[in-house]
Formats: structure tokens, sequence, C-alpha cells
């Protein structure tokens, strides 16, 4: 076994990198000649995104040299301060080019809108980037097509096709696509879609969300009828018990893990610009809803990093939130988009979101216990702070540079000039994460101590460096003790650890459904976009259970929900089974988490 501090080659020095960072890096963004041989090292590719981003400041005027702000942008990313989104790391200064992780694409109600639909979605996903669809425009299975006089397939028939296209395209050679698939809770197919993906073989490079309104939850909680209509005629084609739908709603949602709600009208409440439409669908991991064609840029701030003599650096935070605004601002301008009808709406709203990572790792630094009432107030305060500053720093752009061209159709209009319809989004960071070497957006830790398959082939015993510091601070620290707490996957019942460590370092799966979302719809509070959270369940959690979660989901005015039922997919990420480290016969049962994996979605499929 390797220890967590190993260092690889290929490293640079003051990095500090550790062997499965390295190894992500290796595989996905690093970048590679025509015979597959890697060409730069991690702090070339950091320079390598800094200049392409700093690049159009030679397009405005202002008080800051270029060059400066490349340095910064640079820094930023070198000290894994801030991160952005994986298209941006992998495509910045290459041909390809294209720097943004989230596209909405219309499905019209036609051939030619589906098949233009299905291949806008190939060409972003061999770009690096995720797609979401609402499919509610289709007419339902068995409803006339005029053309041949014949009858309607229905949503779920055709997005068998964009699934099965997702999964022969290889994003660069890096990954396959993902995207999000969603149907209004009054399409008269709604009954199959929430079953859709009953058998585990299909739908694999779908997450999936049913996109309910106000009127369907209060008919829910009355338990009264409710319309299914024709999207075509608008019509009513029955009326059906609406709490009967979401019975079957949420035991397949604790079946297999879909699908997840989005709720779309707390998100048009708050949609940006209403006079360009409705928001229907959001980017594959729920945190972005958008209008047709728009696209987004995210990046991350690593908060374990804004920390000085045991509090939160604010100024540090304010900082690195005024350049991390400025730095998603210009990579909407050095983008190369992969349609120009997302060229154009994204240029018109300018949407970015710039969120967090390494929450867990900032609690624990403060001493507050995740699955607490004080974790919940301070995601507040921080959001709020986070969110006040990068509406300021927007500001100032607009200032230097203009506000987006659709300012004065938006919620806005009356207030200071932006520069982006939207600032924030507290994303699933998933591998850049790992590069930054913290926790996985707003999750809890998935882990304390646990086995590290490495994409090499390679395990790893890994312990969370927080957690291992404390122990040997405090002298309870041993490699018995770590292998007990790999083993059990929880503190809770490992003896010779002090109350108070038990009570700081939970784990996702000690964190009940009421607190994970109580940290949800704290972050969501002061997010303009969405928040992607995956509220994590116990195996032997009930439906009655993931009833209750998506109902107070509705009630703390979330945006979306989605839940993970520990065992209810076969391929997890993150598994307590065997694992064989050296003897199959004498191995132990240890925690093992993929090499892609840092927290939330247990599956994989929102890692981005």
């Amino acid at each position: 076994m390797d220890s967590h501090d190993s260092q690889s080659p290929a490293d640079d020095s003051d990095l500090s990198l550790s062997v499965n960072t390295i190894e992500v890096l290796k595989r996905r963004y690093l970048l590679k000649d025509e015979h597959r041989n890697i060409v730069e090292t991690p702090d070339e590719l950091f320079r390598r995104v800094a200049r392409c981003v700093a690049a159009p400041e030679n397009n405005f005027t202002s008080e800051h040299d270029p060059a400066d702000i490349e340095e910064n942008f640079y820094r930023m990313m070198r000290r894994r301060e801030f991160m952005p989104n994986s298209p941006t790391l992998m495509n910045a200064g290459t041909t390809l080019g294209q720097l943004s992780a989230c596209f909405v694409i219309p499905v019209e109600d036609s051939i030619e809108g589906i098949f233009n639909a299905l291949s806008s979605m190939a060409r972003i996903h061999q770009t690096g980037g995720g797609t979401g669809f609402s499919f509610s425009r289709l007419r339902p299975k068995g409803d006339i097509v005029y053309s041949t006089s014949g009858q309607a397939s229905g949503p779920v028939s055709f997005m068998t096709i964009f699934d099965q296209a997702t999964g022969v395209i290889v994003q660069g050679g890096r990954r396959r696509g993902a995207n999000m698939g969603v149907l209004r809770c009054d399409h008269p197919d709604i009954i199959e879609f929430i079953e859709a993906k009953n058998r585990p073989e299909r739908f694999t490079n779908f997450n999936l969300s049913v996109g309910v309104t106000d009127k369907f939850m209060r008919a829910v909680v009355g338990n009264t009828d409710f319309a299914l209509v024709n999207p075509r005629t608008k019509k009513t084609l029955k009326k059906v018990k609406a709490a009967a739908v979401f019975d079957l709603l949420v035991a397949a949602a604790w079946r297999t893990g879909d699908p997840g709600l989005v709720f779309l009208d707390t998100v048009n409440k708050q949609n940006p610009t209403p006079a360009l439409g409705l928001i229907e669908a959001t980017n594959p991991c729920g945190e972005l809803p958008l209008l047709p064609y728009e696209s987004c840029n995210l990046a991350s701030i690593n908060l374990a990093k804004m920390t000085a003599d045991g509090g939160v650096d604010w100024r540090k935070l304010q900082q690195t939130v005024r350049w991390g605004i400025r730095f998603l601002d210009n990579v909407i301008e050095a983008n190369k988009y992969p349609l120009e009808q997302i060229k154009k709406i994204t240029l018109a709203n300018r949407k970015i979101g710039l969120g967090v990572m390494g929450f867990a790792d900032l609690l624990i630094k403060l001493n507050i216990p995740y699955n607490s009432p004080e974790a919940a107030d301070f995601a507040k305060k921080l959001m709020k702070f986070i969110h006040r500053h990068s509406l300021e720093a927007s500001a100032a752009l607009a200032a230097e540079r203009g506000p987006f061209p659709n300012f004065h159709d938006s919620i806005h209009d009356k207030n200071t000039p932006l520069r982006n319809a939207t600032v924030n989004t507290v994303a699933p960071t998933g591998t850049i994460s790992i590069i930054a070497g913290c926790s996985s957006g707003i999750e809890p830790l998935f882990a304390v101590s646990f086995v590290r398959n490495v994409l090499s082939g390679t395990m790893l015993f890994e312990t969370n460096p927080l957690f291992e510091q404390l122990a040997k601070q405090r002298g309870f620290h041993s490699n018995q003790l770590l292998a007990e707490i790999a083993q059990k996957g929880s503190l809770r019942t490992v003896k010779g650890i002090p109350a108070d460590i038990k009570r700081l370092f939970v784990t996702a799966f000690d964190v009940s459904g009421p607190e994970h979302l109580a940290i949800q719809a704290a972050f969501q509070k002061y997010t303009d976009n969405a928040v992607s959270k995956t509220v994590n369940l116990v195996a032997d959690a009930t439906v009655d259970d993931v009833r209750k979660i998506y109902l107070m989901a509705f009630e703390l005015k979330c945006k979306g929900i989605t839940i993970y039922r520990y065992g209810s997919k076969e391929n997890q990420v993150l598994t307590f089974g065997r694992t064989n480290l050296q003897d199959r016969r004498k191995a132990p049962e240890y925690v093992s988490a993929s090499a892609e994996y840092s927290g939330g979605c247990a599956t994989g499929t929102c890692v981005f």
C-alpha cells in the first residue's frame, strides 16, 4: 500500500499532489501528443489555462495589466484555491477551445426537432460538455402523427436514442457524456418516465428528474385529482390522483435513485430573464436551470484554503470571489462555442456560476459538525457573503465592460447594472476537488479512512489529513485505528476516539435526510442558479423516508432534489465491500472509492 502523500515523478516539486491526483490529471487533463504521450506538467496546465482565460483582457480597457491578471489566475489555480470546470482545464488554449460544462438543448415535437437536438448533443459531448433536455413538448405515446397517419412513440422511446448515442461518443478520449432528462408532471407519459430506470441497463447515460409544479405538489398534499395534458393539443387526456403518481415516483427513487425532482415554479420565480421564456430543464446534475441553448461556465472556490487563525479569512475569500467572477466572465469571451445558437444566447445573458468546494473541510477546521444547526446557520452566512461580493464583482465588470445585453429584459433592470445574469452555482465538483485536494462541493466527507482504487490499478490507503493531524496531536493515532475506521465506514462505533472528534468527523451516511437538506436549503437561499446536493441514505432507508425528503425539499424552496440510497445501483463508485489489498482470504472489508470519486452521487454519474 502507498501512503496518502506519495508523489509521482510527473509531479512538480512544490505542488504536493497525491499519487491519485497525478493519475487523474494524466488521464483527464494533461495535454497529450498524437501518440498519447503527456506533453505538459500540472504547473504548465495551470499556466495554459491562465494564459487563455486572461487573453480577453486585451479587448477591454482596465486598470489592471493583463499580465498581472494572468498571474493572479495562475496563482489561484496553482495554490488550489480555485478551480474552473473540467472542460476549461481540458480545452483552454487548445484548438478545441470549448470551455463550458453545461448546456440545455430544446427538443421540439417533430422528427426534425428531435434529431436536431440529438445532433447538437453529439457535438457538445465531443467537446466535453454535459446536456440537459426537457422532453415535455413531445406528444404522448399513441397520439396521432398526421404526416403518416400513424401513432407517436412518446418521449421515453425517443430518449432511448439519445442514451444510445451518448454511449458511443467519448469526450476527447476522456469520458462518456452525461445527460439530464426532464418530463413535466402533467405529461400523459409521466408514469412510463418515472419507471424508465426500473431495468438497470436502461438510460445509463441519463439522470432523470420529474418537472413538478406547485399545483401538482399541492394536489399531492391534498390528495386531489391532477390533470394530464397532451402538450400538442393542450387538452386534458385524463385525471389521476396526484398522490398516487407521487407514490410511484418516490418508490422508483428509492429503488433506483431516479427520478429526482425539479421544482419548475420555484425555478421560474427566480428566472433572471423571464421575458425570454420559461426554464424547462437543467444540466446533468441539476445545479443549472437554463433556457434553451444556454450554456454556463462554472468554477469553485476551495473553502479549505480560506482560513486563518482558526477562522474564515473573509478578506481572502472576498478577493478570491472577485477574481473568480472576472475569470468566469473572461471564459465567456475566450470560449469557442459548439453551436451558433449557444453562442448567441450565452453572450446575451452571460450566465456564470461561481461556487464552492471543501465545505466539509472548512467546517472541520472551524470545529462545526456538518449535521448540526450551527452548520446550516454558517452555510447561510457564508453563501450570503459570497453572493453579495459576486454581485459586486459583476457590477464592477459591468461598469468597466458594459452590462449583459439582455439586462433591460431581466429582473435586474431596476438595480445596479450587472455583467452577468447569474453569478453563483453550487456544483458537484468531482475530479476538480480531487485536484484541489478537498471535499466535494458542499457534501459531507464520504469516508475518513478508505481504500482508493487508482486509475493505474494501484490501491492506495487514504486518510483524511485533518483527522490524521488531530489524531496525532491528541495521541490516539495508530495504523490499527485507521484500518478499523476503513472497515466500519464511520467513527460512531470505533473505540478510542474522543466524543468531540466523532461528532466532528461525520460521514455522508451518518447524516440524516433532513440534515442533508438543511445544508442544501441554506446554500440555495443565497444562490441565484441552483445547488447540486445528493441526499445519501443508508441501505435500509424506507420509501417513506424518500417521500418525506421530497416533500421537505419542496417546503424548503429548493430548486431540485436528488437522493441516493446505498446499494440501489449495481455499479457504485463508493462501496463498503471486500477489497483485496494483499491476500483475498485474509482481507477485511474496507470502504472503497474509485479514483475519481470525491463525494456526493455514489454512482459516478455526477462527476464533472
